[in-house]
């Protein structure tokens, strides 16, 4: 059993697929024993991902900063809501709770989330699984231009290989448990 980090949107303005999505990673991480570590919001897929947690009878970590609480889109029916003074803080709790990360489709936020654990990942201040969810190729684009670094020699093309890309929850999950 495993602490999972795992960044989404918190939009509730997107399509139904992805909150389908981030209701079923909720039920799948569940199903599999795991706890879910989420941002702490009750919006958007990150609520649907913990509200899915939840019903499979999964703990659920939320970690939120003060700000987001102040516009009521806490998840107040969190099993433990750790509130932070900032954005980085929040962060660093969800890195230091999590024992690996999966990231669903996502704007800005998801991004920025995505990139602090792959950033400190290559900085080696710590070695658990991130894996990148790309149904219907969401992330390709963000793939093949990181390649282009990589080819221009601004990016180790090792810090790509530590970002395990698949298609499907299922084979998240899967990456997640073949070496957390």
């Amino acid at each position: 059993m495993a602490a999972i980090c795992v960044f989404c949107a918190s939009s509730n303005t997107i399509e139904q697929r992805w909150l389908d999505l981030a209701a079923d990673t909720g039920r799948e991480l569940a199903a599999r024993g795991h706890t879910l570590v989420s941002g702490g919001g009750c919006v958007g897929m990150m609520g649907a991902v913990a509200d899915g947690a939840r019903q499979g009878g999964a703990h659920t970590l939320g970690v939120i900063p003060q700000s987001l609480v102040d516009l009521e889109v806490a998840d107040t029916a969190a099993d433990e809501l750790i509130v932070t003074a900032d954005m980085g803080t929040r962060k660093n709790l969800m890195i230091d709770r999590s024992d690996a990360f999966i990231t669903l489709p996502g704007g800005l936020g998801t991004l920025d989330e995505l990139f602090e654990v792959w950033t400190t990942a290559t900085l080696d201040l710590h070695r658990k699984p991130i894996v990148l969810v790309d149904p219907d190729g969401f992330y390709a684009g963000l793939m093949t231009w990181l390649a282009g670094l990589a080819d221009a020699k601004f990016v180790r093309r090792a810090a790509l290989d530590q970002v395990v890309v698949v298609n499907s929850v299922t084979a998240a999950l899967d990456a997640v448990e073949a070496v957390a």
